[in-house]
């Protein structure tokens, strides 16, 4: 049996959860804290496999009480269960030793992937922050001319079009959609439009 505790702010998220998790018949919720002071001592008190923890809660937060939970139990595992999806907040979870991070607006089944994925030792991060960090990748390997170039592409302008908007030559262009080809990895101009028009507003 899976044993874990929820740490969460609101007691109406909490029974959700446990609802959903409990259905699965191998897990069993042992322990519900509203806040990372609670959570605390609770995993002291019980030591679960999993903790899935929120990460703004009142006394301690979850990165907070992830950082004691991983210093005094290495052995547990911890899930991330957040709205925030800034790079700096994944980030720090990470770096407190959660091995997991998924969105609370994802179905509840990524919840559950996500526990079965870490107690095989694996880490597991929501596909909404996947996306969203290779985006940011992305905008910061291309130039902020790139960027206006391919936001361009993007609303189907050609290359005549965008040196004219630009007063820059068309050659310019040319070079700069290279450029993006080679950075993005992308194959030719249909591949190159088809991100264009995919990303426009990321950039």
């Amino acid at each position: 049996m899976i044993t874990i505790i929820i740490a969460e702010d609101h007691q109406s998220l909490i029974d959700g959860i446990k609802l959903s998790l409990e259905f699965e018949g191998d897990i069993t919720v042992v322990g519900e804290a509203n806040d990372g002071d609670e959570l605390i001592q609770l995993v002291r008190k019980k030591r679960p496999q999993v903790v899935i923890t929120d990460i703004r809660m009142p006394k301690c937060d979850g990165i907070s009480a992830t950082k004691i939970i991983k210093k005094e139990f290495p052995e547990i595992k911890v899930i991330a269960f957040s709205m925030f999806d800034q790079s700096e907040a994944i980030q720090q979870m990470k770096e407190a030793g959660a091995s997991g991070y998924i969105m609370k607006n994802s179905p509840l089944k990524k919840l559950i992937e996500a526990i079965r994925a870490i107690l095989s030792n694996e880490t597991f991060f929501d596909d909404a922050i996947i996306v969203k960090d290779e985006l940011t990748k992305q905008n910061i390997l291309l130039s902020n001319r790139e960027k206006e170039i391919l936001r361009l592409i993007g609303e189907g302008k050609t290359s005549n079009e965008i040196a004219d908007l630009l007063f820059i030559s068309k050659s310019t262009v040319d070079t700069h959609r290279k450029n993006i080809l080679k950075k993005m990895n992308l194959y030719g101009k249909t591949d190159l439009i088809r991100f264009a028009v995919e990303r426009k507003y990321d950039f």
